[in-house]
């Protein structure tokens, strides 16, 4: 069934729990007016280097358009999404972001010339350059070293380089690391995104559907707290619920959702849920791989 036409049936004017991260939707919860206030922080205390992890899910990305809408004109934004690769590959991440032409066949001092040249350039410009790295967890430990050195480049006491990491929880790990002591040393904010509460989960899903057009009455309070179990309380799962949910009493002709719907569709195998490596979450092995010591 088109989720489209469960719309029509409660009235609303747009899908309340699409899965593509929308600032529009933004629910600003305890934990996000927070994190949001650590990365502000950031920009306008021009930090070297700031911090956000939360789980797959709990709505980082939205976070970061949400920033983007607010940084001033005098910045140049860089925005990079799941880079990978050894020395010399992430310069070309950078400067592709920033839309800086990079030599062809130019090896590692060429490209980290140009990219100082063009943070200069822009100082001089009355510009400074941000740089924000979505997935930063994929990066490796080597790879956040040299992001540390990068921000090396200043002129005085100014720093010119401002760079915003966003991660899953693993990136916190990685930053504890003793091989990258220094680079902790340059963070100056950190802050981790938990999942939501029951209460937290009730108010989301209540500004969601109003804001959608609905009354807010679209389901019942024991579906909600199904889907907050079912959800763990990361807000993609709890929009697929909703969503999903919304699409069975539909099709049903049912004023709202209730727990039995939320029961059928899990049921019926429409959900699958991340999974977690058990020996991760238990600090048996590091985020390397190895076993802890």
């Amino acid at each position: 069934m088109n989720t489209s036409l469960y719309n029509a049936h409660f009235g609303f004017h747009e899908r309340p729990f699409s899965l593509s991260p929308d600032p529009d939707f933004l629910f600003w919860s305890k934990a996000h007016t927070r994190a949001f206030a650590v990365l502000e922080f950031g920009l306008v205390s021009r930090a070297p280097l700031t911090v956000v992890t939360g789980e797959v899910g709990t709505g980082k990305t939205t976070l970061i358009q949400a920033l983007l809408r607010q940084v001033e004109d005098d910045a140049t934004i860089g925005l990079i999404s799941n880079a990978q690769g050894g020395r010399g590959d992430l310069l070309r991440w950078v400067l592709n972001a920033l839309d800086v032409e990079a030599p062809e066949g130019a090896d590692y001092v060429s490209l980290f010339q140009t990219f100082q040249s063009f943070v200069l350039q822009e100082y001089a410009a009355g510009r400074h350059v941000i740089l924000i790295v979505d997935e930063a967890q994929n990066l490796g430990s080597e790879t956040l070293e040299e992001l540390r050195m990068l921000t090396n480049i200043n002129s005085g006491k100014d720093d010119l380089l401002q760079i915003v990491l966003v991660g899953q929880p693993e990136l916190r790990d990685l930053i504890r690391h003793p091989s990258l002591r220094q680079f902790a040393q340059r963070v100056s904010a950190v802050y981790h995104l938990e999942p939501m509460d029951l209460p937290t989960t009730r108010a989301y899903i209540l500004h969601r559907l109003k804001h959608a057009g609905g009354s807010g009455e679209e389901f019942s309070a024991s579906a909600i707290r199904h889907i907050h179990e079912e959800a763990g309380g990361i807000p993609r799962m709890v929009n697929k619920l909703c969503d999903l949910a919304l699409v069975y009493a539909s099709s049903a002709d049912a004023p709202a959702v209730d727990e039995a719907t939320i029961r059928e569709l899990i049921d019926d195998g429409l959900i699958l849920k991340p999974f977690r490596d058990p020996l991760l979450l238990s600090g048996a092995i590091d985020p390397f791989g190895k076993a802890a010591e």
